[in-house]
C-alpha cells in the first residue's frame, strides 16, 4: 500500500497522464498532522493550548512547534536535501503509473491541519490540451470530484474533504511558463483515500484477478 500522499497525487493525475503522456511533475504537498498518528493530532492541540493560555511547550513530534507554523520537513533528509517522504513521492508514483522515465520533483510540508492531505500539483504534457478537456478528463475520472469555479469560491479544502473517499481536485488553469503545462489543487482525506479505502481496492483487485 503506498504513501498515503503518493496516493492522492496519483489518483489525481494518472488520468492525465492515460490521455496525454505526462512528460514532468512538480508537488508541493501540505500534510496534516494525523499523518503522524494520534500523537501529531495531540501535539497539535497541545500547542494550541499552550498559545492560548500564554504558556510555553516543547515538540516531541515534530521538529518545531507545529500550531501557526508550517514545517517543510517530513521524515529524514537525504541525497540532495530531498527528504525520504519526498522520494517516496517520486518512486512511488513513478511505479503505480508505470512510468519509471517520469520527471517528478516533491516537497512536502506539515502544516496544522487535523486532516486530509493538500496537493499543489503542476503538470506538464506530451499531448496538447485545453484546459476544458483537462476538466472533462478529471470528471470522467473514477474517485475523482471536480470542484473548480473560483469565481463562486468553489475550489477543494481539507476541512470539508475530511471522512470522504474521494479525491477533489480544482485550480485547474493553464502553467503560463510552458506550452503543455497544467496546474491544479487536489485534496484528499489521507486517512480514508490515502491509506483505508486504498487498501480495501488493492485487496478486491487481488481477489478479481486471483492473484493469491
Amino acid at each position: 500500500n503506498p504513501n498515503c500522499s503518493t496516493i492522492i497525487m496519483a489518483v489525481a493525475i494518472n488520468p492525465i497522464h492515460q490521455a496525454a503522456r505526462l512528460k514532468r511533475v512538480v508537488v508541493s504537498t501540505y500534510q496534516a498532522v494525523s499523518g503522524a498518528g494520534k500523537a501529531g493530532i495531540d501535539e497539535l492541540d497541545q500547542f494550541i493550548q499552550a498559545h492560548v493560555n500564554g504558556t510555553e511547550a516543547n515538540p516531541v513530534v515534530f521538529q518545531y512547534p507545529i500550531a501557526f507554523n508550517l514545517i517543510p520537513h517530513i521524515d529524514i533528509f537525504m541525497e540532495e536535501n530531498y527528504t525520504r517522504e519526498e522520494m517516496k513521492l517520486v518512486y512511488e508514483t513513478q511505479k503505480i503509473m508505470h512510468a519509471p522515465d517520469l520527471c517528478i520533483a516533491a516537497t512536502a510540508v506539515r502544516v496544522p491541519v487535523y486532516r486530509s492531505h493538500s496537493e499543489s500539483i503542476t503538470i506538464e504534457t506530451e499531448k496538447e490540451l485545453t484546459v476544458d478537456e483537462v476538466k472533462n478528463i478529471f470528471s470522467r475520472a473514477p474517485g475523482v470530484v471536480v470542484q473548480d469555479n473560483p469565481q463562486e469560491k468553489i475550489y477543494p479544502m481539507p476541512l470539508y474533504a475530511a471522512n470522504t473517499d474521494e479525491v477533489y481536485v480544482g485550480r485547474i488553469r493553464k502553467d503560463i511558463s510552458c506550452k503543455n503545462g497544467f496546474m491544479l489543487w487536489a485534496v484528499g482525506d489521507q486517512i480514508r483515500k490515502g491509506a483505508a479505502t486504498n487498501a480495501v481496492q488493492i485487496e478486491e483487485l487481488v481477489v478479481q484477478r486471483n492473484l493469491y
